[in-house]
């Protein structure tokens, strides 16, 4: 996986430690914080595509929000990230939640299409559908490289 890199030296943070919030369990990254970056063997976290201040769940409308930060403007794996994503929180909340993924604004040169490609449910559907692009999801979702 180093071949054609796009970013091939990204800058790496530490992983922040982590205490639960008793007042609300889901406001936190815990859920997404360990899916591993599909170019490099470092979690979201680390590369600070991801973090809990872009993170929004509201229980009482069913809603989560998530703004991600590639690590470069013409970053590939956006749309992959964004699957990442969106396959995690399928599997750690109820069907009725709405998610919105996004690329958080001015962080990538497609931006709308970008996200346009994330909140539509028929493309992402079909993106997955592709075994090599479920793969790679799958990769990032379940390595336990980090």
């Amino acid at each position: 996986m180093t071949l054609g890199l796009i970013n091939a030296n990204p800058v790496v943070h530490a992983k922040r430690e982590r205490f639960p919030r008793l007042d609300d369990p889901h406001t936190d990254d815990a859920y997404v914080r360990d899916i591993r970056d599909p170019e490099h063997p470092y979690s979201l976290e680390q590369l600070s595509v991801l973090s809990e201040e872009s993170i929004s769940v509201d229980e009482k409308l069913g809603r989560i929000l998530i703004s991600f930060t590639p690590t470069i403007q013409h970053c590939s794996m956006a749309t992959v990230i964004g699957l990442c994503l969106r396959e995690k929180l399928k599997d750690c909340f109820p069907p009725h939640f709405k998610v919105d993924i996004k690329v958080a604004p001015g962080s990538h040169a497609n931006e709308e299409s970008v996200n346009k490609q994330l909140n539509d449910k028929e493309r992402v559907a079909a993106a997955l559908e592709n075994p090599n692009l479920r793969q790679l999801v799958e990769e990032c979702l379940y390595s336990s490289e980090l």
